[in-house]
C-alpha cells in the first residue's frame, strides 16, 4: 500500500512536496510520514485553480441509467475549467458497478477516488479498516473549510459518517426535505364517497365502515363486485400499512420494526400492540376489505390498479397521487393523513435517512488526497450542492427575482427525473432545511409533499427514527444475519396472520422464537451504537 491514514499534521518540505502524518488504517498508534505528491503540480492551499499544472485522477464509482460519461456533462466541464483537476469517469450503471465491486475493491487497480461509492455500511468499515479507504478526517479539517465548518455546526452530521474507531472513511450526502420520514401517505377515492354519501372519515371505525361501503354498494356502478377497497404493498419503500397498525393497535411500526421513543431502541413487531393491530387487519382481510394480492404484488401490478379502464380501487398506500392513479384521476382522490385510533392520531416515523455516507471516498491509490479533498469540499457550497443535486444553472437552474434559485421546467416529454439524470452528477452535497429558504426552492412535486406533511403527519408523530448511525464491523457481525432471519419471520407471520386469522393461536411460540434468535441482543447492539451517535460518533 502506498498510503495508509492522512489525518494529523501537514507540512511543506523545502523541495515542495508535502508530507502528511498519521495513524495506520487499521487503527494502531503507530505514526507514518506519507507523501502526498499534490505539491508537485503547484497546489494551491486556497482559492483556484486547485493546481497550477493539469492533474489527472480517475474516479469510479456507480451512476445513474440514464447518465451519460460525467466528462460529458456541463457542470462537470465547469468543473475541470475551474480546479486544473482532469478526471477521468470509470463510472457504470448500479447494477453493472455492482457485480465488479468487490473484485475491484480487492484488486490493486483501484481508482483514485469512489464517487457515488455504491457501498454498504459493511463494505465502508471493512475497506477503511483494511486501509482500502484513506481516513478522511484530518483532510477535512485541513483542506475543506467549508464541510468542517458545516460538521461542527451539525455534529449529527459528523456522528452519521464517523466510524466506531472515530475515523472518517466516506463523504456525506445530504439533502433536508423533511418528506422520508413519511412515505405511507394513506389516499382514498372521494369520488365514490361523495356517490354513496358519506363523509370523509376521520377516525379508523368510520375508514373501516368507508372500505365495507367500497366492498357491497357498488360505488363505480357497473353492477359488479369488482371493487378493491383497500390494497397496499408490505416491506415496500411507500405502501405499507404502518399507520393503520398504529391506528387499529396503538403501535408505531416502520419497514426495520425499530423505533427509537425517549432515547431508547424498542423493537416494534412483538408487542401487545403490534398484536392488536395486526389482529384487527385480520378481522377487515375475513371482511373482504383488504386486497388479497397486497402480499405478493410488485410495484408494477399495484400501481396498476389505480389507472384500470373502470376505477376499481377505493383506498391505498403510496408515495405520490399521480403516480399511481394517472393525471385524469387525480381528482377522485384525497389524502386521508392520520386516522383517529384506539391511541389517538399516530404518524409512524420511518428509519429513511436524508444524512447518507457513501457520497464518495478517497482510496488507498490515489497520491493526492490534498488537492483531491479541495476537489470535494467546492461541492459543499450549498449552491455548488443545489447544481450536484439537479443540475448547472441556466440549465435546469435559475434564479429568481428574489435570488433563489429554481426550477426551469422540463421540456415537453421529459420528465424531471429523467433531465436530472442527463445532467446532474450527484456525488458529494449538503442541501440544509435552511438552503430551501435561503439558497434553492423544493422541486414543485417536494414542495407540494413538505406541506402534506406538515399538515397531515409531522403533528402527530409518534416515534423518532433510528439515526443514520455507522455500526462497527463487530456490531454489523452481531445483527446481519440475525436480524435478516428476525424481518423475513416478521414479514412471513404479518402476512399469514392477516390472510389466515391465526394470530392468536401462533403468538406466543413467535415470540418465543423471535427471543430465541436474539432479538434482544440485536435491540442492545443498536442502543449501544445509538447512544454512541448521540455522544458524536465517539
Amino acid at each position: 500500500m502506498r498510503h495508509r491514514s492522512f489525518f494529523t499534521t501537514v507540512a511543506v518540505t523545502a523541495a515542495g512536496a508535502l508530507f502528511l502524518t498519521g495513524c495506520s488504517g487499521s487503527g494502531g498508534d503507530a505514526e507514518a510520514e506519507v507523501e502526498d505528491a499534490s505539491a508537485e503540480f503547484g497546489f494551491n492551499p486556497e482559492g483556484l485553480p486547485i493546481v497550477d499544472e493539469t492533474l489527472s485522477l480517475t474516479f469510479g464509482g456507480t451512476k445513474s441509467p440514464l447518465a451519460p460519461d460525467y466528462s460529458e456533462m456541463e457542470l462537470v466541464q465547469q468543473w475541470e475549467k475551474d480546479t486544473n483537476i482532469s478526471i477521468t469517469w470509470e463510472n457504470l450503471p448500479e447494477q453493472v458497478y455492482m457485480e465488479k465491486k468487490n473484485l475491484m475493491l480487492a484488486s490493486e487497480d483501484l481508482p483514485d477516488v469512489l464517487f457515488n461509492t455504491g457501498l454498504t455500511d459493511a463494505e465502508v468499515v471493512q475497506n477503511g479498516t483494511n486501509g482500502t479507504l484513506l481516513p478522511l478526517e484530518g483532510l477535512i479539517e485541513e483542506y475543506a473549510p467549508t464541510l468542517s465548518a458545516i460538521l461542527e455546526e451539525r455534529p449529527d452530521i459528523r456522528a452519521a459518517i464517523t466510524a466506531s474507531d472515530g475515523h472518517i472513511y466516506t463523504l456525506p450526502s445530504v439533502e433536508e426535505l423533511g418528506i422520508l420520514q413519511y412515505p405511507n401517505f394513506l389516499y382514498i377515492n372521494t369520488a365514490w364517497l361523495d356517490a354513496l354519501g358519506i363523509p370523509m372519515p376521520t377516525t379508523i371505525e368510520e375508514y373501516r365502515a368507508a372500505l365495507e361501503a367500497f366492498k357491497t354498494r357498488d360505488p363505480n356502478g357497473n353492477g359488479q363486485a369488482d371493487e378493491i377497497p383497500l390494497s397496499f404493498r408490505t416491506d415496500s419503500f411507500c405502501a405499507n400499512p404502518h399507520d393503520l397498525i398504529a391506528a387499529l393497535g396503538g403501535q408505531p411500526e416502520n419497514n426495520d420494526h425499530r423505533i427509537v421513543r425517549d432515547g431508547k431502541v424498542e423493537f416494534t413487531a412483538n408487542t401487545e400492540e403490534y398484536k392488536a393491530g395486526v389482529a384487527a387487519l385480520g378481522e377487515w382481510y375475513a371482511d373482504g376489505l383488504i386486497d388479497p394480492e397486497s402480499f405478493s404484488q410488485d410495484d408494477v401490478a399495484y400501481l396498476a390498479k389505480g389507472k384500470s379502464e373502470t376505477p376499481v380501487l377505493g383506498s391505498f398506500f403510496w408515495w405520490e397521487l399521480k403516480e399511481m392513479v394517472g393525471e385524469d384521476r387525480v381528482g377522485d382522490y384525497a389524502l386521508l393523513g392520520i386516522l383517529e385510533g384506539v391511541d389517538g392520531k399516530l404518524a409512524s416515523v420511518s428509519n429513511y435517512q436524508e444524512i447518507s455516507r457513501g457520497a464518495m471516498a478517497i482510496t488507498r491509490a490515489n497520491e493526492y488526497p490534498a488537492a483531491t479533498m479541495r476537489w470535494a469540499d467546492r461541492l459543499y457550497d450549498p449552491v455548488m450542492s443545489a447544481q450536484a443535486n439537479w443540475g448547472p444553472i441556466g440549465v435546469t437552474l435559475e434564479e429568481d427575482a428574489n435570488g433563489m434559485l429554481v426550477q426551469i421546467p422540463a421540456e415537453e416529454g421529459v420528465s424531471e427525473g429523467e433531465r436530472r439524470q442527463l445532467v446532474a452528477p450527484g456525488g458529494p452535497k449538503i442541501i440544509q432545511k435552511k438552503d430551501f429558504e435561503t439558497v434553492v426552492a423544493p422541486e414543485p412535486r417536494a414542495k407540494e409533499r413538505q406541506e402534506l406533511v406538515a399538515e397531515f403527519y409531522a403533528p402527530y408523530k409518534a416515534n423518532d427514527a433510528y439515526p443514520p448511525v455507522l455500526l462497527s464491523n463487530e456490531e454489523l457481525e452481531q445483527v446481519s444475519f440475525v436480524e435478516t432471519d428476525i424481518n423475513a419471520l416478521v414479514k412471513e407471520k404479518f402476512a399469514s396472520w392477516v390472510a389466515n386469522g391465526t394470530i392468536e393461536q401462533e403468538w406466543e411460540g413467535y415470540v418465543s422464537q423471535l427471543e430465541s434468535m436474539g432479538v434482544q441482543d440485536v435491540v442492545g447492539v443498536y442502543q449501544q451504537a445509538y447512544d454512541r451517535f448521540q455522544q458524536g460518533g465517539e
